[in-house]
């Protein structure tokens, strides 16, 4: 990171720490422009909204010095800071267990102040419904950085994971594009490359493979390398919860580290999903 991206990262996290955690929603003209855009499904677009829903529960004081659950992997390049969150659920399979999850966080800085922020949340049945924000232009058209030699070689692996073999189904590219010991934090998927070979075969990718492409066949909406990291997010469409008629937009992302020219390790916002039986269609 370069000298005004550490300074954005630095600021995210104080945005994060001051008025998410604290809740002194009163410094948000501070840290968050005033037509704020919100893709988050569950919170209406605009810095007033924001503060309604952060607003809502009393200011903690003094604020704390620091985060309580602070991100796991960040990084900032060009108008963006990105950060990752581990999570802890009961496992649905066995609730005197629990297991780790990751959340992610991706924002759009402009003129000094935090503009454009995207997660992973989902809706849920009680979900208000919302007003969604909307983007002045495609977030690649921002600011994204400029790459040294070495963060092209991060994405050309990132891309060979996350395109040629899970778009175009090769997955043999695995044995010379991943390290042994790959480290998976979805959990439905086994740790180790053979485990990640294994579970996506399992589940098809592979079946059918054709000639690999230049270009994907559902390109990402926006990319950010950071040294082995690259980030990628994609807007994708569910069923409204609360009205199966309608739908609404997400955004998954898949986040990559490289480690010795291979592919190492490997974050997204997958739960554990619990497959029913054969004929149980209890909703």
């Amino acid at each position: 990171m370069n000298a005004q991206e550490k300074k954005n990262l630095q600021m995210v996290l104080d945005w994060w720490r001051i008025e998410i955690q604290a809740h002194h929603v009163d410094q948000a003209p501070k840290y968050q422009a005033e037509n704020y855009l919100q893709h988050n499904p569950n919170i209406a677009t605009g810095r007033d909204a924001f503060v309604k829903v952060f607003g809502a529960r009393p200011p903690i004081d003094p604020i704390p010095e620091k985060l309580n659950n602070p991100p796991v992997v960040m990084g900032a390049k060009g108008d963006y800071v990105w950060l990752v969150w581990e999570r802890e659920n009961k496992d649905p399979r066995n609730a005197d267990n629990t297991y780790h999850f990751n959340t992610f966080d991706i924002v759009r800085i402009e003129n000094g102040k935090i503009q454009e922020h995207w997660d992973s949340a989902l809706r849920t049945p009680t979900s208000p419904v919302v007003e969604h924000g909307v983007s002045p232009k495609p977030p690649m058209q921002w600011n994204t950085g400029e790459l040294s030699g070495e963060e092209k070689k991060t994405v050309a692996l990132a891309s060979k994971e996350l395109k040629d073999m899970l778009e175009y189904g090769h997955l043999e590219l695995a044995d010379e594009a991943m390290d042994p010991g790959y480290i998976q934090h979805n959990p439905n998927v086994p740790q180790g490359r053979d485990g990640f070979k294994a579970f996506m075969t399992r589940v098809g990718v592979g079946r059918n493979p054709e000639p690999i492409k230049e270009e994907w066949k559902n390109p990402p909406l926006l990319t950010l390398v950071n040294g082995p990291y690259s980030m990628m997010m994609w807007q994708r469409m569910a069923k409204d919860p609360a009205d199966a008629t309608q739908e609404y937009p997400w955004f998954h992302f898949d986040l990559v580290r490289i480690e010795g020219g291979h592919i190492k390790e490997h974050w997204d916002e997958a739960v554990i999903n619990v497959r029913r039986p054969p004929g149980d269609k209890k909703e």
